[in-house]
């Protein structure tokens, strides 16, 4: 019984800090007005007929805070990578020179510092969800367990170290959303 339930509370943690994982990805993500390499990491360009994250096809780097540098290590892929950022909708316009696709990252308005937020927040709340989902799991597996001998008060603290552990990621995704937003919103 004590194996059962501690492989319920690992799977827990486990679906529970996955979601905080990837809310800290997404909120990489999220612009926060400077220049960042991040910014194009979910960007897919076509080389030489399959998909290619940029990442794996140029060397992108941030030279100032203002400027994305994207330097495809074939020159044939300019304009594949051009069209691919285009089609993105990160919002940025990219500038090919020949040499590699420049970028600059323009300041970010108020009303886009606010949309921003709000993205962030609906992150958050995703990852809230998933938390609370893992949480959900684990409680059910320990009412069958309930079901099937295990004791009352096993099953009570089993549940209040589930609940603990829920408790403590939601905290963390909301000082995660917290701090984003002040990353943001920091002119």
């Amino acid at each position: 019984m004590e194996e059962e339930l501690e492989m319920i509370f690992d799977m827990a943690q486990e679906h529970m800090d996955s979601s905080l994982d990837h809310l800290k990805k997404e909120l990489l993500k999220i612009r926060t007005g400077r220049a960042n390499p991040i910014m194009l990491s979910g960007i897919m360009v076509e080389y030489y007929g399959s998909m290619s994250p940029l990442s794996q096809v140029s060397n992108v780097s941030a030279p100032d805070a203002h400027t994305i540098m994207v330097q495809p290590f074939e020159k044939s892929l300019l304009s594949e990578i051009e069209k691919a950022i285009i089609n993105s909708n990160v919002g940025l316009n990219p500038q090919n020179n020949g040499e590699m696709v420049i970028m600059n990252v323009p300041p970010l308005t108020e009303e886009r510092r606010r949309g921003f937020v709000k993205q962030a927040k609906a992150e958050g709340e995703h990852a809230k969800v998933g938390v609370r989902n893992a949480r959900q799991e684990a409680m059910h597996e320990i009412k069958k367990m309930k079901d099937n001998h295990l004791s009352e008060d096993a099953a009570k603290n089993a549940e209040d170290d589930i609940q603990e552990k829920t408790n403590a990621h939601i905290k963390t995704v909301d000082a995660l959303i917290s701090e984003k937003e002040v990353e943001i919103m920091k002119v």
